[in-house]
C-alpha cells in the first residue's frame, strides 16, 4: 500500500459518492521497465488528461503516469461544479492586465465551455450534467456588487447569460436564510467530476495515449537533451515533461511551490431527500456557490441527494470525522436539515495560487509545470491542458498565449515560512465569513 501524505491510499479512490457511482474507469497498468515517448505527464487529472488527448490527437507518442487510478486526486473528488470564467472576475483581470488581455482571458473561458460541452459528449450520459448555476450572496451589502458585475457582462462583453436576482427570488430559488441576492448563470452548472475524467482518459487512450495509474512520480532528471520521469516500477525518456499534479507533488519541483500551494477542502452527501424535498431546497436542479471566502457550495445528485461543500483546513491530514466537520456548515445553510444521515464523507486537496490564477511555468528547457486551477478546473484543466499540449505538439494558440500573461506570483516568504504565512492569511480572511 502506498499512501500520499494525507494518509490517502493511491490504490483506490477516496470514499465519495463519485467513486460509488461511476463505472469502472479505462485499463491504466502501472508503469514497468524503460519506455520512451515524445512526452511525459505527471498527473492524470483533467489538465494532465487534457494535454494527453491533444499530444495523441496529434500524433505525438504521449505517456501518462498517475500516483492512483486516473482521477484520483481533486479532479476526480470535487464539488462537480461548472463556473464560466476565470477565479477572478472580468472587472479584477481589467485593472490587472488591462481591457484587451482580459477580453482575450474571457474568450478563452468561453471556448473553454465549449471545449467541456465536446467532452461531455463522450460519456454515455453527459457525465450528469445539469445546466445552471447560482451565485448567492450571504451579506446584504454584496449584492449590489454582484448586479453591477452582471450588468457590466451584459455591457462590456456581450455576455448575456447571466441574471441578476433579488432577495425574494433567491429564496425561491434556494430555501435557505441565508442568502440575500446574487446572480444566475445559464451557462453554468454541474456534473460527475470523476466520470469527467474517465471520459477524457477513455478519449486520450483511444487515440494512442499510454496511460498508467498507480505510479507515484519519484523523481525528474535531466537526461541528455531531454528528461527521465522515474516511477517505483519503471521510467520514461521524454524529450519533453509536463507536470500537473495539482495539490499532490508538493517537492517534485520546488521552484514550483513558491507559485502553488495545496489546501483540503471537504464534501459530505446526505442520504436520499426524495425528489420533492430535492426541488424545494433548490430549484431547477442548479448548483449553488457562496459568497464567502472559505466559499460553500452545495447542489443535488441525479438521485436527490444534497452534495455539500464546505470548509477549509491546512496541513496534510484529514479530520478523522469528516461528515462532522463539513455538518455545521451545512445546517447553518440549511437549518430544516438538521440531524439529516450523510451516506458519503470525503476530502480533498486542491491547489491554490496567491491570485488564485492557474500558473503555467518552464521550470528548465523542456520541463513544463501546469497547476493551482483554485477551484475552478472543471472548465478550465481540461482546455488549458489541451492548449499546452498543443504547444508541446508544436501548435500553439491563442489559448496558450492567453495562459502566458496571467501574472504568477509567489508566495510571501522562503521555503521554512511560506506555509505558516499563507495559513495566518487564510485564516484571517475566512474570519471575514463570520462577521
Amino acid at each position: 500500500m502506498t499512501l500520499s501524505r494525507s494518509g490517502e491510499d493511491f490504490g483506490r479512490h477516496a470514499p465519495s459518492y463519485y467513486a460509488a457511482t461511476a463505472p469502472a474507469g479505462p485499463d491504466a497498468p502501472a508503469l514497468e521497465g524503460s519506455e520512451r515517448a515524445d512526452v511525459c505527464i505527471v498527473g492524470g487529472g483533467f489538465a494532465g488528461l487534457g494535454a494527453a488527448l491533444a499530444l495523441a490527437r496529434a500524433g505525438k507518442a504521449v505517456r501518462l503516469v498517475e500516483a492512483g487510478p486516473l482521477g484520483w486526486g481533486a479532479s476526480g473528488r470535487n464539488g462537480g461544479q461548472v463556473h464560466m470564467g476565470w477565479n477572478q472576475d472580468q472587472p479584477w483581470l481589467e485593472r490587472k492586465l488591462g481591457l484587451a488581455k482580459a477580453r482575450a482571458l474571457w474568450d478563452v473561458a468561453l471556448a473553454a465551455r465549449e471545449h467541456l460541452d465536446g467532452l461531455l459528449a463522450l460519456d454515455p450520459d453527459a457525465c450528469d450534467f445539469r445546466a445552471g448555476h447560482v451565485h448567492a450572496d450571504h451579506r446584504a451589502r454584496f449584492v449590489a456588487g454582484s448586479h453591477a458585475h452582471a450588468a457590466h457582462m451584459h455591457e462590456v462583453y456581450g455576455y448575456q447569460d447571466l441574471r441578476a436576482v433579488g432577495r425574494e427570488e433567491m429564496r425561491a430559488l434556494v430555501d435557505s436564510p441565508d442568502y440575500h441576492g446574487g446572480i444566475i448563470d445559464a451557462r453554468g452548472g454541474h456534473l460527475h467530476p470523476l466520470k469527467l475524467a474517465q471520459g477524457i482518459a477513455r478519449a486520450a487512450a483511444a487515440a494512442g495515449a499510454a496511460l498508467h495509474g498507480g505510479s507515484p512520480c519519484t523523481a525528474i532528471k535531466r537526461s541528455g537533451a531531454g528528461w527521465r520521469v522515474e516511477t517505483a516500477g519503471g521510467t520514461v525518456e521524454a524529450g519533453a515533461v509536463l507536470v500537473a499534479t495539482g495539490g499532490y507533488a508538493t517537492g517534485l519541483l520546488p521552484r514550483i511551490d513558491a507559485h502553488v500551494l495545496p489546501i483540503n477542502n471537504f464534501i459530505a452527501v446526505t442520504a436520499p431527500l426524495g425528489a420533492e424535498r430535492a426541488v424545494q431546497l433548490i430549484a431547477g436542479g442548479r448548483s449553488v456557490s457562496d459568497s464567502r471566502f472559505v466559499v460553500r457550495y452545495f447542489r443535488m445528485t441525479p438521485d436527490h441527494r444534497l452534495l455539500f461543500g464546505g470548509g477549509e483546513s491546512y496541513g496534510w491530514r484529514f479530520p478523522k470525522d469528516i461528515g462532522s466537520f463539513v455538518r455545521p456548515h451545512l445546517e447553518r445553510t440549511f437549518p430544516q436539515l438538521a440531524g439529516t444521515p450523510f451516506d458519503y464523507a470525503w476530502g480533498g486537496t486542491l491547489a491554490i495560487t496567491p491570485d488564485r490564477l492557474p500558473h503555467c511555468q518552464e521550470v528548465q528547457p523542456g520541463l513544463w509545470s501546469l497547476n493551482g486551477f483554485s477551484g475552478v478546473g472543471v472548465v478550465l484543466g481540461p482546455y488549458l491542458g489541451a492548449a499546452v499540449g498543443e504547444m508541446l505538439a508544436g501548435k500553439a494558440g491563442a489559448a496558450f498565449a492567453a495562459l502566458r500573461v496571467l501574472p504568477g506570483p509567489r508566495f510571501p516568504g522562503g521555503p521554512a515560512l511560506r506555509w505558516p504565512t499563507m495559513v495566518a492569511a487564510l485564516g484571517f480572511l475566512g474570519l471575514r465569513d463570520r462577521f
